[in-house]
C-alpha cells in the first residue's frame, strides 16, 4: 500500500497521522505570511520553525513539509519580498501617466510605507534591519536597490535630468524617511514631493 505524506508533523508515519492530523491544512503561503508578521513584530530571531509553528498553532512537521530547512524558508521569504518590493511600486505607479508623475510618486510610496497595505513596502524596514546581519538578506536588498535606482535614473533621464547622482539622492531620502515613525507617513510623502520638485527645477 502507498501512503501519501500528510502534513502535521507525522512524516511518513501513517498511524501517527491517524490521531494527530491538523484541523487546518496549511500551505507554504501561510508560513510565509506568518514569517513577514513575525519579522515585523519580533525580528529575524522569530524566523525559525518552532516559534513560527506556535504562531500558527501547528507543528514543526508542517513547516518541514513545505520547506527543506530554515535556510530554505528564509530564501523563500526573501524571494517573495524581492518580487513584491518591485511589483508593489509598479502597482503604485500604475495610475501615473507621465514620467514626472511617476518620479514624484515613486519616492513617496517608499517613504510612506506606513500608509501602505502592500507587504513588500510594509515589511521593508524589517528586511533592511535583517540585512545588516544576514548575507542573503543583504544580497536581496542590494538587488532591489539596484533595480529601483536604475528605474529612478531612467525616469530622471526622461524628464531631462542627466546627473545619475540625483537618483541616489532621491532614493536615499526615501529610504531614510521610511525609517521615521509611521505617524509621519503623510509628511514624508509631502517632503519627497518637494525634493523631487527641487531636482526637476535643475533642468
Amino acid at each position: 500500500m502507498t501512503f501519501a505524506r500528510l502534513e502535521g508533523g507525522c512524516g511518513w508515519d501513517y498511524s501517527a497521522c491517524m490521531t494527530s492530523a491538523p484541523s487546518k491544512r496549511l500551505n507554504a503561503q501561510d508560513w510565509l505570511q506568518t514569517g513577514f508578521q513575525a519579522l515585523l513584530q519580533d525580528g529575524p530571531e522569530a524566523l525559525k520553525a518552532e516559534p513560527l509553528a506556535r504562531r500558527l498553532g501547528a507543528t514543526k512537521g508542517s513547516f518541514y513539509w513545505h520547506f527543506a530547512d530554515v535556510p530554505a524558508y528564509h530564501a523563500a521569504l526573501l524571494a517573495q519580498w524581492e518580487t513584491q518590493a518591485i511589483t508593489d511600486i509598479v502597482n503604485a505607479l500604475a495610475d501615473e501617466y507621465t514620467d514626472v508623475g511617476r518620479l514624484r510618486r515613486m519616492g513617496q510610496v517608499i517613504a510612506q510605507k506606513g500608509a501602505s497595505d502592500q507587504m513588500g513596502l510594509t515589511a521593508e524596514p524589517a528586511i533592511r534591519a535583517w540585512a545588516k546581519g544576514n548575507a542573503k538578506a543583504f544580497e536581496t536588498v542590494a538587488r532591489v536597490d539596484a533595480k529601483r535606482l536604475a528605474y529612478l535614473g531612467d525616469l530622471l533621464y526622461k524628464t531631462g535630468i542627466g546627473n545619475a547622482e540625483m537618483a541616489r539622492i532621491i532614493y536615499a531620502a526615501s529610504i531614510g524617511m521610511e525609517e521615521l515613525d509611521d505617524s509621519d507617513a503623510d509628511r514624508n510623502g509631502d517632503a519627497m514631493g518637494s525634493l523631487v520638485d527641487l531636482v526637476l527645477a535643475l533642468r
